[in-house]
C-alpha cells in the first residue's frame, strides 16, 4: 500500500511540474504610433496577436506541454517495459513494471524538460517577430535594438615584443649621468 501511494505522489508531482509556461501573448515593448488613440491601438494589437499566432504554427505553451507530455509518456512506457523484464526475472512482473513505470515517467519528464523548452521558446520567437512586424506596418512604434558601445581605446602602452631564440641579449643598461649609478 505504500509504494503504491508513494508512485501516485510521485506521478502526481511530475504531471504537476511538466505543466509549464511562457507567455501567453507577445513578449516584446510595442508602443502607440504618433497621434494614434489607444482605442486604435488595441484594435491593432487584437488584429496582430491574432495574426502572429496564425504565422507563428501555434501557441507557445501548447507545444511545450505537447512535448513535455511525449517524453513522460515514453520515458513511462519504457520504464514499465523495463521494469517487468527485471520483475520476471525476480518472480514479481507487477510491481516491477508499476517502479518501472514511475522511473521512467521522472526520467522521461526530465530529459523532456530541455527540448521541450527549446520548441516552446522557438515558437515564442516566430510569433514575436510576426507580432512586431504587424504593429509596425499598422503604424505602431517599435523598439529597434540598440548596438553596445565601441570599446574604448587603451591607454596602456603596448606590449613588448615577443622574445625570439636569434635575437642576442639585450644591451647594457646606460650609466645614469649625474650620479654614476647603473639602473
Amino acid at each position: 500500500m505504500r509504494l503504491r501511494t508513494g508512485i501516485v505522489v510521485a506521478l502526481a508531482a511530475a504531471l504537476a511540474a511538466g505543466c509549464a509556461t511562457i507567455p501567453p501573448g507577445p513578449s516584446v515593448l510595442v508602443m502607440p504610433g504618433s497621434g494614434k488613440s489607444f482605442e486604435a491601438f488595441a484594435e491593432d494589437d487584437a488584429v496582430c496577436r491574432q495574426w502572429a499566432e496564425n504565422r507563428s504554427g501555434g501557441r507557445a505553451n501548447e507545444t511545450v506541454n505537447e512535448n513535455l507530455f511525449a517524453g513522460a509518456a515514453a520515458g513511462g512506457a519504457l520504464g514499465a517495459a523495463a521494469g517487468a523484464l527485471i520483475g520476471a526475472a525476480s518472480g514479481n512482473a507487477g510491481a516491477g513494471a508499476a517502479i518501472g513505470a514511475g522511473a521512467g515517467l521522472l526520467a522521461g519528464s526530465a530529459m523532456a524538460h530541455d527540448r521541450a523548452f527549446g520548441a516552446g521558446w522557438e515558437v515564442q520567437r516566430r510569433y514575436d517577430q510576426a507580432y512586431q512586424q504587424c504593429m509596425y506596418a499598422k503604424g505602431n512604434r517599435v523598439p529597434a535594438a540598440v548596438e553596445p558601445p565601441a570599446p574604448r581605446a587603451s591607454r596602456l602602452p603596448p606590449p613588448p615584443p615577443p622574445y625570439r631564440p636569434g635575437a642576442g641579449p639585450p644591451p647594457p643598461p646606460y650609466p645614469d649621468a649625474p650620479s654614476g649609478r647603473v639602473y
